[in-house]
């Protein structure tokens, strides 16, 4: 199983919640956007399972966002970091809300993502909104960095152009 089998599943409980979500936005695995003024913006990082690396990550995204969202594998067994209270702890004290994703693909909210003090990167948090604007369609999927080219507003713009220029002028 590889990151990209979380997409889906979390992109549609995150849909459910009014978000507007995107995969592989400004090097995160998912951002969504719910309408307003200002936009609420949420990232969420993807991985197989709950560990530190997971938390470092959604550390480095905070700044840019209103909330962060870790999504994980359930453990198979029921023994995984998921039901560890001191990790519970961790993403509390942190702000940040847990999905876990079961095997079948249904997501399982285990914390919800608690309202801290705003840390807000101004700048980081307009590219990603920027960025997210101009992409058309959800072209790529979340977690999927290492397979090919990730589809940028910049790429799809770079290939309308191209893809005029085969036609020549009119």
């Amino acid at each position: 199983m590889q990151e990209t089998s979380l997409y889906e599943p979390v992109k549609r409980f995150l849909e459910s919640m009014d978000f507007a979500v995107k995969g592989e936005v400004g090097g995160c695995d998912m951002v969504g956007v719910r309408a307003g003024e200002p936009p609420v913006v949420v990232i969420c990082e993807l991985k197989l399972q709950f560990n530190l690396e997971l938390v470092l990550q959604a550390v480095d995204r905070a700044a840019a966002c209103d909330e962060v969202w870790l999504a994980a594998l359930m453990s198979a067994r029921g023994k995984g970091r998921e039901h560890d209270r001191r990790f519970r702890a961790l993403c509390r004290r942190l702000g940040f809300g847990l999905l876990g994703v079961s095997a079948r693909g249904e997501v399982e909210l285990i914390l919800s993502p608690a309202a801290l003090p705003p840390r807000r990167d101004p700048r980081r948090r307009s590219r990603l909104v920027e960025e997210h604007h101009r992409r058309k369609g959800d072209p790529s999927i979340g977690g999927s960095t290492r397979k090919k080219p990730i589809m940028t507003a910049y790429r799809q713009e770079a290939l309308a152009c191209a893809a005029a220029m085969v036609d020549g002028p009119k």
